[in-house]
Order: structure tokens, then sequence, then C-alpha cells
């Protein structure tokens, strides 16, 4: 399928949409946002990682930094943290590089792993850009933890591709409808950016508007 420019989703928005639909929908479709202490860090921690000035040779391994990429198929575009290219007899070539190369996609995380699997989606959504840009096979790659300085390695099983697949394309449907979602409030939204905007505690009022016409109606 071919995807306009208007259609084409940013990759990043895959991580909110599994974290929170309606969080997604408020960035992406209502063009709304609202920055507190951890967006801000978050924000300083991938420009470290993003320095696109940065080419790095390590031994048999070419590193390259805020690399732009895309997929047709899913019709998402973005830029991947960190990727590695390790030097590879069955990998592929690189303009202006000798041999051949695999590459493996990193992805920088502020914080800790988490009990969801929003982080891995986003990192194989890369991969399968990497995929179908460079016409080569990704098994796996890793999420780097701020937190804890270690690497967590994620495997891009046919389940978690699914996943991807499937996200993908329940993002497309909303957004061409144009529609926010509702969701169930949970604690996970007090530490949202958004919440002052999304109003999660109205949400289990019923509408805005409901809540609204319910407290004139008390005043009265």
């Amino acid at each position: 399928m071919s995807w306009s420019d208007e259609e084409v989703l940013q990759l990043s928005g895959l991580q909110h949409f599994a974290f929170c639909r309606r969080q997604w929908a408020l960035i992406h479709i209502e063009k709304l946002w609202q920055e507190n202490l951890r967006t801000v860090e978050g924000d300083l921690f991938h420009a470290r990682a993003h320095d696109e000035q940065q080419r790095e040779r390590r031994g048999n391994v070419l590193i390259l930094r805020g690399l732009q990429v895309f997929s047709h198929t899913l019709g998402i575009s973005g830029k991947c943290d960190v990727t590695e290219f390790h030097l590879d007899p069955e990998g592929v070539p690189l303009r202006g590089e000798a041999g051949l190369w695999q590459p493996y996609p990193v992805e920088y995380k502020r914080g800790s792993p988490k009990d969801h699997n929003a982080d891995q989606l986003q990192l194989c959504a890369q991969a399968i850009c990497l995929e179908e840009m460079l016409c080569c096979g990704i098994p796996e790659g890793a999420l780097y933890y701020g937190e804890t300085r270690r690497r967590t390695i994620v495997a891009f099983t046919e389940a978690l591709r699914q996943s991807v697949r499937d996200s993908l394309e329940e993002m497309h449907q909303l957004y061409h409808r144009g529609y926010t979602p509702q969701v169930k409030p949970t604690k996970s939204c007090n530490a949202c950016s958004l919440k002052e905007l999304c109003l999660p505690g109205l949400q289990r009022r019923g509408s805005a508007w409901e809540y609204l016409r319910r407290a004139m109606e008390d005043e009265g």
C-alpha cells in the first residue's frame, strides 16, 4: 500500500500508542503536548544519542546516530537513536564502506525496563524499517536504559512483529477518522505529562460535557 505524506505516521508514536491510546491521539491527532520533568530528562537523554555529527568506528562496529528510517509497507517514518553496523560476511553493503555490514538498532531510554512492551514495539518497528530499506533480515536489537546503564536484548520474533503491524493498522484507522479514544484511568495517569490536558478524572464521570452539565444543575 502506498501512503501520502499526510498519512505517514511518526514511528515514535508507536510507543505512545502502546502505553496509552488516548495519549497517542492527543499528541498525534489533536497536536497537544505538555512538558514535565520526565519528558525534559528524556529529551536531553535522547539528544546525546541523536547527535548526527557523530560517526564512530569501534573495531568491526560502525555506529551511526539519528539515522532517518521509513517503511512504505507500514506507513511510518522516524529516526533510530543509534544504529550499529557489525562487519559480517552475511551483511549488506554500505556506501563508502568496504565489506558487508549487519545492522543492529539500539534505542535509548531514560528510565528502566518496564512491565509493558511499548519500548520493544518501537525498537522492532525500527528494525522492520531498516530491513525494508536495506533488503536484509535483522533478528535482534537492544534497549539501553539510563537508570540501569545496561542493554536489554530484544529478539524480533514473529509475534512481536505482528503486534507492530496490528498496532499500526489501528493507529492508521484512528488517525484517518481523527478519533481520540477514551481509556480507563490508571495510576500511570499521574506521571503522564498530558494529565491536565487529558483530564482522566473526568473520564470516570463520562464526557466532559456531561460533567459540566451536572455541575451546573447542582449549582442551580
